[in-house]
């Protein structure tokens, strides 16, 4: 029983973020606190072949909506797509990313 209390139970989302009801589309990412700028939130998406659209969407590329005045961003690296914060993030906002129209491109 000991080393069961020592495992970190598994968290969908960092504990600065939670889901909601959003203005923008159905659910939205909200902030639970300030996130300064240029702050990695986590991994969004993972490429494999076998599935739609070549990726898999974890829980935290699930939730995030577009805007064409984004407070964060996707950043494709190797085989992960990572978000990250272009501002500070205020407690209660709603985190969005420029994804219209947009083709994933792995810079070398």
């Amino acid at each position: 029983m000991d080393n069961f209390k020592k495992l970190k139970a598994f968290k969908p989302l960092p504990s600065c973020l939670t889901i909601k009801d959003s203005l923008i589309h159905g659910l939205g990412l909200f902030a639970t606190e300030d996130i300064q700028s240029d702050t990695e939130l986590g991994i969004t998406h993972i490429k494999d072949n076998r599935f739609l659209h070549n990726y898999i969407r974890t829980s935290l590329g699930g939730f995030f909506n577009h805007s064409t005045t984004p407070n964060c961003q996707a950043i494709y690296e190797n085989d992960f797509i990572k978000l990250k914060t272009l501002t500070i993030v205020n407690s209660g906002d709603e985190i969005t990313v420029d994804y219209n129209l947009h083709e994933w491109v792995q810079e070398d």
